[in-house]
C-alpha cells in the first residue's frame, strides 16, 4: 500500500530534506538520519519501508504538505504543539496538547499518518459536556457577536466571549479560520511581533488620519496638567476591558504612564472603539465645570464611589441581591435613588445648561 507522504519523501529527497531532526538525501543512493539512527547507501524500496509509519516522516509531510503554508498561520500551529522532539511531541499529541488563546481553549491531537485535528471551545467549557456543536468555522463569526446575555460585543478582544459551544473536529486550516473570526488579525500581529516586524501606529499619527466627525480628536492633545490620552488608555485599554496588550504610545518619543496590560495579543494602534470613545471624551471634556452642592451621609458617598467602580470594572453582575453590604447592590441603589433623587434632577439639583452633544 502506497502512502502519499512516502511518495513525497522519495520525490523530495534529491533536493534534500532537513526538518525536525529528519535528514534525507539522494545521490545515487539514499541516506536517512534521525536522532535515533543513521543509515546510508539505501535503495528506494528500503527507504519506502523505513519511512512508512515513521513519526519523523509523517511529521515532515504534515508541516510541508497539509498545514497552511502562510508564515503566520504555520507558525501559530507550530506554537500550539511546542518544540519537543518529534517522538515526545507525538506522545503528547496522542493524549492531546492544550493551549489557550485569549478565551479560546485549543486541543491538538494526532489523526492518522501524522495529521492533526483540533478541538476548539471556550476556556470555561474545557471540561464541560453537552456543548452546542459546530463544524463550519464561519459559525465563529456569529458566536463572537454577542455575550452570554445577548449584548452586542463591539470589541472582539473584550473578555466577554460567550460560552456553551465547541468545534470538536477541525482541520488545521479550519482552526486558523475560526480563530481569525473570534479574534481578527491576532495571529498575524502575534507573528509580526515575534519576528520584530510589528508596524505600530502611535496615538498622534493615528489621530492625524481622522477626518469628518472624528477630526475633533486631533485637537484634543496632551495639555499641561491634563493628559487626555492617559485617560483614554486608562478607560479603554486595561486588561479588564481588552485582551490585547497595548504597544502604541503617545508618539515615537513619548510613552504613556498607563500600563499597556498583559494580554496575549499585541495592539498595534488605537482601535475603532478607542477612537469612538475619544471623540465622546473630547466633547465631554470641553464642557465647562459647574459647582453643585449635595448633602450625603458618609455611607452614601462611599456607595456612589462603589457604584462607579462596579460599573467601570464590569462587576455589577457579580453583586447579588442579597449582598446588601455592597454599595453597588441593586436594592441599595434603589434606596439611594428613592431617598436622594427627584424630578428636579440628580440629588435634587438641576443640571446646568450645556452645549448639545
Amino acid at each position: 500500500m502506497s502512502h502519499g507522504y512516502v511518495d513525497a519523501l522519495v520525490e523530495t529527497a534529491p533536493d534534500g530534506i532537513s526538518f525536525d531532526g529528519l535528514e534525507v538525501e539522494f545521490d545515487g543512493a539514499y541516506s536517512y538520519r534521525t536522532p535515533e539512527m543513521e543509515l546510508t547507501g539505501l535503495t528506494e524500496p528500503a527507504v519506502r519501508e523505513l519511512a512508512t509509519g515513521t513519526p519523523h516522516v509523517t511529521n515532515w509531510y504534515f508541516w510541508h504538505a497539509v498545514a497552511p503554508q502562510k508564515d503566520d498561520r504555520w507558525a501559530f500551529l507550530r506554537w500550539l504543539e511546542g518544540d519537543d522532539p518529534v517522538p515526545d511531541r507525538y506522545d503528547r499529541l496522542a493524549d492531546g496538547i492544550t493551549t489557550e488563546w485569549g478565551q479560546l481553549h485549543i486541543t491538538a491531537r494526532l489523526d492518522g499518518d501524522g495529521r492533526r485535528r483540533y478541538r476548539l471551545c471556550h476556556v470555561d467549557d474545557a471540561g464541560a459536556d453537552a456543548l452546542e456543536r459546530y463544524d463550519d468555522p464561519l459559525a465563529a463569526r456569529e458566536l463572537a457577536t454577542h455575550t452570554d446575555d445577548g449584548s452586542y460585543r463591539p470589541l472582539k478582544t473584550a473578555p466577554t466571549l460567550r460560552t456553551g459551544w465547541e468545534f470538536p473536529d477541525l482541520g488545521p486550516a479550519e482552526l486558523v479560520q475560526a480563530v481569525d473570526f473570534f479574534y481578527p488579525a491576532t495571529i498575524t500581529n502575534w507573528q509580526q511581533e515575534r519576528t520584530g516586524q510589528l508596524d505600530v501606529s502611535h496615538w498622534r499619527e493615528t489621530m492625524a488620519r481622522q477626518t469628518g466627525m472624528y477630526g475633533v480628536i486631533e485637537t484634543w492633545d496632551r495639555g499641561e496638567g491634563h493628559d487626555h490620552v492617559e485617560w483614554v488608555a486608562e478607560s479603554c485599554c486595561r486588561d479588564s476591558q481588552c485582551l490585547k496588550r497595548r504597544r502604541w504610545q503617545y508618539d515615537d518619543e513619548t510613552e504613556l504612564e498607563t500600563p499597556g496590560g498583559d494580554g496575549p495579543f499585541p495592539c498595534r494602534e488605537p482601535c475603532s472603539l478607542v477612537i469612538t470613545a475619544a471623540r465622546k471624551f473630547t466633547k465631554l471634556d470641553a464642557e465647562q465645570t459647574q459647582s453643585y452642592e449635595f448633602e450625603l451621609t458618609p455611607s452614601e458617598k462611599e456607595q456612589l464611589e462603589a457604584l462607579v467602580d462596579a460599573v467601570a470594572d464590569g462587576e455589577i453582575e457579580n453583586v447579588r441581591d442579597a449582598d446588601l453590604g455592597e454599595g453597588a447592590n441593586r436594592f441599595r441603589a434603589r434606596f439611594l435613588r428613592a431617598r436622594r433623587f427627584d424630578d428636579e434632577g440628580t440629588l435634587g439639583r438641576p443640571t446646568e445648561d450645556r452645549a448639545n452633544d
